[in-house]
């Protein structure tokens, strides 16, 4: 995986993009100590997979509809 900074980005960001079309995964730096505060991947990378119902696996099935939301506050019951 190559890293680039914030400044390169902007210089070079179609070039980038399209290394990323062609399926290259890119981190992007920031700051003198070149911290890594973001990813680019292509977008098969983020695949959904199945996810184990843990105690439940093998005993019920799950479907979430593509229009299913819930916010983080009702997720933790507040």
């Amino acid at each position: 995986m190559i890293a680039y900074s914030v400044g390169t980005l902007k210089t070079h960001l179609s070039e980038i993009l399209e290394r990323v079309r062609s399926g290259e995964e890119i981190a992007i730096t920031k700051g003198r100590n070149k911290e890594i505060v973001a990813y680019l991947v292509p977008p098969t990378v983020k695949a959904k997979k199945k996810r184990p119902l843990g105690l439940l696996e093998g005993k019920a099935k799950v479907t979430f509809g593509d229009d299913f939301e819930i916010s983080e506050l009702a997720f933790l019951g507040l």
